[in-house]
């Protein structure tokens, strides 16, 4: 019986009631100790039983409910609960993605130690043996206590419930509140304290006199747990206003319960409460070695404080385990824990109680911990790994271990996404080597904390200072790796100085020049005419290789990413990112997506195809979202800034702009001017931003187009020598390129210039070899317009036609408008400037377009669902929603269409 939750017990039924009906979702409860979180889960359960009850007898459907519970002593070891919530249901992991399928087999310890670098794949591996277990009816999923799940555990969840849809899944957590255990982008509900009229029938359906309530219910302050035990110590132990918090008070009844049971008794239920996870076979070969056994738990049964059943030791309240623990002395629980840890089978398991013995400084105890560490991080378990090195270092008697041990513990606490403290571990450990190659390692730590944070410059900087006073034959092996990531990190900072310093050090280092940092040293120095041709041998090696090569620092992959871009080859860059992409995908690396995604979007949005670079910023802020990469979210929105621009969006343009950190706006506001020029606003276009200074942000992937905007906007004002800088880095970068395109551009510039026809005509005929379709329609327009005003009408309305044709294709409505009122100038009696008829793409939303390009190219859902981390269910649903959109029924008539 409930009390007092009615508007509660109706929102979990209605969560079940979707499940049922095939929609998924999730709630997370929120409430402090002894509210009734457990209560709620508990009738949850038993209302799921009862209607799984009535389907199969009615439907032969069956509705399934899978729990986990966190233990507050497994806290830290790595996916403790997903064993718990996954082992009654392992038989499912044949079905899934081999890469999928491994990752849950390490974890349950049916396969492989070992797994894939991506510690979000088993979040993806959970999402879909729910959804699996979801086809036969819907699933529930309850997840008591979250605020002690181990962190991989709670990111794998977390993840599943967010990418979750249309499977028919019901995930409710419930978790303390202000206790460190967040959810974002999971609904919430607060638990209430019982209001006086609700606390009073509770107490009286227990038989309490109605005389003796108001006491009870003003030292309960309304918690359920509370009005329970202060009402059964009501006869002999009778409560006082105390200024304790209520969840303190409860605890001191417990422990006064305790303290009257037996002394045998009381060393039965320490050695559960320190096992913490009701384990009875360990605990009775524990308790062996300790002198008791599992008759003394009797009294404690008698009394309700714990139960026994299934093989499992289980307290009633996680507060009664805590009292028990908190209650003996240290020697009692060293004592215990050293028996459980001789006891224990599990290494693992005999690792975190050897940490509950050590004192201090302990070898054996150590080399256990480190041990555990390896295993949770070949398990990516990464932040359970990182804690376990730090325990393992604080107890090491061997300084140089302590060192080693503290370094990797910074280097997985980055990987597991917590930064600061990466950069304390790793500063804590630079205190104690001067080893070279250790060294080396924490350096590069700090400066992937730095470049994280958003503080580029001391990603750098940190690197250099670290090499910058060592001779060339005394740095280590891993310099010239350094000095590379440094040389990124300074030109993804803009820091030109930087690059200079990297270049000349790996230089004289390998004696040879490595061609990316020396290319982007001699863009520093605005030579592009020998940097860039470096930079094309650099990303020749990295097309011919299979992909960007897993032992790059993270910098120069994402550098790498970019360099095609930044040659104006754009095929080159969708290619190269198309293929990161393939490979993320396949390897299920969801961490590492987003940026390949962000570049592939770039390269699809300079190539006209708006919509696929829609979809694919979208996918890349879902995922980022869903794996907590907030930081990620504010670098993606020059995309949308451009395509905004194009468009005419003015206010879309502007919402960004003001959402994006100054540090990021240089692809924002290089859209504000393209937006400028569209609307005419030739001075804002022009004073907007200054030509940058030779180096790194001029050779962005937007430079040369932004440098040719605001030499537009200086002609059209009338003050054509404001664009000598950037009409001399216009010409120059496209003479050291081969992009046809970029040439193109660099011609039209001049003739807007000179004021002369034949570079116009020169640039179209550039044109005519592709790339950039919006850039094409620009310099049929400016032509166009020389033409009328040439008086040559004929020949302007034969190219503004084509110009209004290619902005129609982009629905660039302030260019359409420019270029209709051309060709009504040049004589053109019937002109209409309109957005094409509606394309069949343009009716399906992000990721119903991806999942129909995929099943079109003949992917099943399965195949779809992995390569885009969604259920096989989700991607279904989505199909089913597009195919009326279409104009078709099914997979045959889908691959029958054009869709771009």
């Amino acid at each position: 019986m409930l009390y007092g939750r009615a508007a509660e017990q109706a929102r979990l039924a209605g969560l079940l009631a979707e499940a049922r009906a095939g929609r998924s979702g999730a709630l997370l409860l929120r409430g402090e100790a002894g509210i009734g979180k457990t209560a709620l889960l508990d009738w949850l359960a038993g209302t799921a039983a009862a209607q799984a009850h009535g389907d199969a007898k009615s439907e032969g459907r069956e509705l399934r409910v899978l729990r986990v519970t966190g233990v507050e002593p497994e806290a830290d070891l790595a996916f403790g609960g997903l064993v718990q919530l996954l082992w009654p249901v392992q038989d499912r992991l044949n079905s899934l993605p081999e890469p999928q399928a491994d990752a849950l087999r390490a974890i349950l310890g049916t396969g492989r130690e070992q797994r894939g670098p991506d510690r979000f794949l088993t979040g993806l591996a959970v999402l879909t043996v729910l959804a699996d277990l979801a086809e036969n009816g819907p699933l529930l999923c309850l997840v008591d206590d979250a605020q002690w799940l181990d962190r991989a555990t709670a990111e794998a969840l977390l993840f599943a419930a967010r990418r979750l849809a249309a499977e028919g899944v019901a995930i409710v957590l419930a978790g303390r509140e202000d206790d460190g255990f967040t959810a974002p982008g999971i609904p919430e509900l607060t638990l209430p304290r019982l209001d006086f009229e609700d606390s009073s029938r509770l107490l009286a359906d227990r038989g309490r006199a109605p005389a003796l309530h108001s006491q009870i219910i003003t030292e309960s302050a309304g918690n359920p747990l509370a009005l329970i035990e202060f009402d059964a110590a009501r006869s002999d132990q009778p409560h006082q206003h105390a200024p304790l918090p209520v969840a303190d008070r409860v605890s001191s009844t417990f422990r006064a319960r305790i303290g009257g049971l037996p002394e045998r008794t009381r060393l039965m239920m320490l050695i559960a409460a320190a096992e913490g996870r009701g384990d009875l076979p360990l605990l009775l070969r524990a308790s062996e070695l300790l002198g008791v056994g599992l008759g003394d738990l009797a009294e404690a049964e008698r009394t309700g404080l714990l139960y026994v059943m299934d093989g499992t030791v289980t307290f009633r309240h996680p507060l009664i385990a805590s009292a028990t623990y908190q209650s003996a002395v240290l020697a009692r629980r060293i004592a215990v824990h050293r028996a459980l840890a001789e006891a224990a089978t599990d290494p693992d398991c005999r690792a975190r109680h050897l940490l509950a013995v050590a004192t201090g400084p302990d070898q054996e105890a150590a080399l256990e911990l480190a041990a555990a560490a390896g295993r949770a991080r070949g398990r990516t378990a990464y932040a359970a790994a990182s804690g376990l090195f730090g325990q393992a270092a604080r107890l090491t008697t061997d300084p140089r271990q302590r060192a080693s041990w503290l370094a990797e513990a910074a280097a997985l606490a980055l990987a597991a996404g917590h930064a600061a403290q990466a950069d304390r571990l790793a500063q804590e450990a630079d205190e104690l080597t001067g080893d070279p190659a250790a060294r080396a390692r924490i350096a590069s730590v700090r400066a992937a904390v730095a470049f994280e944070l958003g503080d580029r410059d001391e990603a750098a900087h940190g690197l250099l200072a670290r090499l910058g006073n060592a001779a060339p034959n005394a740095t280590p092996p891993e310099a010239s790796g350094l000095l590379r990531t440094a040389a990124a990190y300074g030109w993804l900072a803009g820091d030109a100085d930087a690059v200079r310093t990297a270049a000349a050090r790996l230089a004289a280092d390998e004696g040879a020049a490595d061609p990316l940092v020396e290319g982007l040293a001699r863009l520093c120095e605005d030579d592009a005419e020998h940097g860039l041709p470096l930079l094309t041998r650099f990303l020749e090696r990295r097309t011919g290789a299979s992909g960007p090569r897993d032992t790059d620092e993270q910098a120069v992959r994402m550098l790498a990413l970019t360099c095609g871009l930044l040659l104006g080859d754009d095929e080159a860059a969708l290619g190269l990112a198309s293929a990161e992409v393939r490979r993320c995908r396949s390897q299920g690396l969801i961490g590492e997506l987003p940026y390949a995604l962000d570049v592939l979007a770039q390269a699809q949005l300079l190539a006209g195809r708006h919509r696929d670079a829609e979809a694919a910023v979208t996918e890349a802020e879902e995922i980022a979202r869903d794996t907590g990469m907030r930081r990620r979210l504010v670098g993606l929105g020059a995309v949308r800034a451009r395509m905004a621009a194009i468009e005419g969006d003015a206010r879309r343009v502007r919402e960004l702009a003001d959402a994006t950190p100054p540090a990021l706006r240089t692809g924002v506001d290089c859209a504000l001017v393209l937006l400028d020029l569209g609307l005419g606003d030739f001075g804002s276009a022009l004073s907007r931003l200054d030509p940058p200074p030779p180096g790194p942000d001029r050779y962005t992937w937007l430079s040369l187009s932004t440098a040719a905007d605001q030499i537009e906007a200086a002609v059209r004002l009338g003050q054509p020598e404001r664009a000598e800088e950037a009409l001399r880095h216009c010409e120059s970068w496209a003479r050291a390129t081969t992009a046809p395109w970029a040439q193109a551009v660099a011609l039209r510039c001049r003739a807007l210039i000179d004021d002369r026809p034949e570079p116009y005509a020169q640039a179209l005929h550039l044109h005519e070899k592709g790339g950039r379709p919006f850039e094409r329609a620009r310099t049929e327009l400016l032509y166009g317009e020389w033409l009328r005003r040439a008086r040559r009408p004929n020949e302007a309305r034969n190219v503004l036609r084509s110009a209004l044709a290619g902005f129609e294709l982009l629905r660039a409505e302030p260019w359409m408008r420019r270029t209709a009122a051309e060709l009504r100038a040049a004589g053109e009696r019937r002109v209409a400037a309109r957005v094409p008829a509606e394309n069949l793409i343009d009716r399906l939303t992000p990721q119903e377009l991806q999942v129909v390009r995929l099943a079109r190219g003949g992917s099943s859902s399965r195949e779809i669902a992995a390569q885009l981390f969604l259920s096989r269910r989700t991607v279904e649903h989505h199909l089913y929603k597009a195919y009326p959109k279409l104009g078709v029924g099914s997979r045959r008539e889908l691959a029958l269409l054009d869709l771009g």
